[in-house]
């Protein structure tokens, strides 16, 4: 193919760049290294592969998480579409097998006429029009031509994968099925929660504490300076649950652990901690530690979560990891059209620019590929309102405190604050959020309206036929 737009990174950001390149004319090549460069993270070679939880964020309309859900869908997120067509129950959030989302998404890509799918590293920014989505394990080539484009060091910070367990190997004579508050479409809950007491969790914090850990490896250096990173840059929304209990006693109590909106049906009374677990595959046949990110070692994992009433003879189908994940200096580097400052062609998406969350890296991808779309077209890019949540995160990435600058995912604290109410008195929570959704809609439909967005119609996205399968190009790769 005689690509008119080069997207490097198969992930979640890259390929949903592609596909909303693609479906508006643009003859797209997409890059992804994996099988022959593998990652420290990955485990298969399918696009879109998530390598933490299974879980995509709230589906509720008044959460950040589901007022961007429910932007992408006015956009036409492919992603969205294909974790809705994967799902697993999870109360009010929206969580995929992850098998087979990655699997779907790969086959509706490898499917579109206008993708032409290459399994190959790219080791230096391309001279034409791309999108750069490689994520945050940005192969060390590519990260050092993209550092000296960009004239700074990389910012970087660990990132921690939680553990999976096999569901026939949970005592279900203490593990009991409730979600918090009663939410959820299945009747007895759609979480499994293993309860704690006093005493049992004040042990399991103790032995946590204690547990040896995984060193560092060198992948886990910075690609730059080869300096390790130390405590200060975990990512504070995806902690080690290690990290969190050396903060304090009670600090997972009021964390990951929480019970609140929880009452154990075996005793009749509220637990004073649980460990939930949340589907991981559509058979139902392993769950994840919810929350419960680790770097200890596998030894220690066995020993350590094994003193969880209910996981005393659990079996892991996957260990909890460490894994460093690399991001640039977008307030110095990106205007919010996610262009590069430097050069115009040149787009970015994804974890790479500083946006966190699933959700946000789909987001990205979505705005980007549309950009680079318009700007070969002639067309205005857009800049989406602030009062939008995919607005606000873009508007963050690219004027934050450019000296202090941390990865973001979606929150209401990044939108404007809504007017008061005629007798001076702010809005309930409640309320509050829900306002902030319906501004996002709003101001949304107007300014779409106003740009004269277009859709991304034409190719239906079908199951690929025998013909058209198979288009990846896979050249042996050192």
């Amino acid at each position: 193919m005689n690509a008119d737009l080069t997207v490097i990174g198969g992930g979640l950001a890259g390929s949903e760049a592609a596909w909303q390149a693609a479906q508006r004319g643009l003859r797209v090549s997409l890059h992804e290294m994996r099988p022959g460069r593998p990652t420290g993270a990955h485990t298969s070679d399918r696009l879109a592969e998530l390598v933490c939880s299974n879980s995509l964020g709230s589906n509720l309309p008044d959460r950040a998480s589901g007022v961007l859900k429910t932007e992408l869908r006015a956009m036409g997120s492919l992603l969205l579409a294909c974790a809705e067509e994967t799902a697993v129950p999870a109360g009010g959030a929206l969580a995929v097998d992850r098998d087979a989302f990655a699997a779907l998404v790969t086959a509706r890509v490898e499917a579109h006429p206008g993708i032409e799918l290459v399994r190959t590293e790219v080791e230096r920014l391309p001279a034409g029009p791309a999108i750069v989505a490689s994520g945050p394990l940005t192969s060390p080539a590519l990260a050092a031509d993209l550092q000296q484009f960009l004239g700074g060091p990389h910012l970087y910070f660990y990132d921690a994968l939680a553990p999976i367990v096999e569901y026939d190997s949970v005592d279900l004579t203490i593990a009991f099925r409730a979600s918090r508050y009663g939410r959820g479409e299945v009747l007895a809950g759609d979480y499994l929660n293993c309860p704690l007491t006093r005493d049992e969790y004040d042990n399991f914090v103790a032995e946590l504490v204690k547990a040896e850990r995984i060193a560092l490896r060198e992948f886990e250096a910075d690609i730059a300076s080869g300096v390790r990173a130390g405590p200060d840059k975990f990512f504070e929304s995806c902690l080690p649950v290690e990290i969190i209990a050396e903060r304090g006693l009670e600090s997972l109590a009021y964390g990951p652990m929480r019970a609140v909106g929880l009452r154990d049906p075996h005793t009749g009374r509220r637990p004073h901690a649980v460990v939930q677990l949340r589907q991981d595959n559509l058979a139902g046949s392993l769950y994840n530690l919810v929350g419960f990110q680790t770097n200890l070692t596998f030894s220690e994992q066995q020993r350590v979560l094994r003193l969880i009433p209910g996981l005393g003879q659990a079996r892991f189908a996957r260990y909890g990891m460490l894994h460093r994940n690399t991001f640039i200096n977008s307030p110095r580097t990106l205007l919010p059209t996610l262009q590069s400052q430097q050069r115009a062609d040149l787009f970015f998406a994804g974890q790479i620019t500083g946006v966190e969350g699933y959700m946000g890296n789909v987001a990205t991808g979505v705005l980007a590929g549309i950009n680079v779309a318009r700007l070969l077209s002639g067309k205005a890019l857009l800049t989406l309102p602030a009062t939008t949540m995919l607005g606000a995160l873009c508007r963050y990435v690219t004027q934050a405190d450019a000296d202090n600058f941390q990865p973001m995912k979606a929150n209401f604290g990044l939108l404007p604050a809504l007017a008061r109410a005629a007798n001076g008195r702010d809005a309930g929570k409640r309320e509050r959020f829900g306002a902030y959704a319906a501004r996002s809609m709003e101001d949304l439909g107007a300014y779409l309206a106003a740009v004269q967005f277009e859709g991304c119609g034409g190719f239906s996205g079908a199951e690929p036929t025998e013909a058209s399968s198979g288009r990846s190009v896979v050249p042996a790769v050192a």
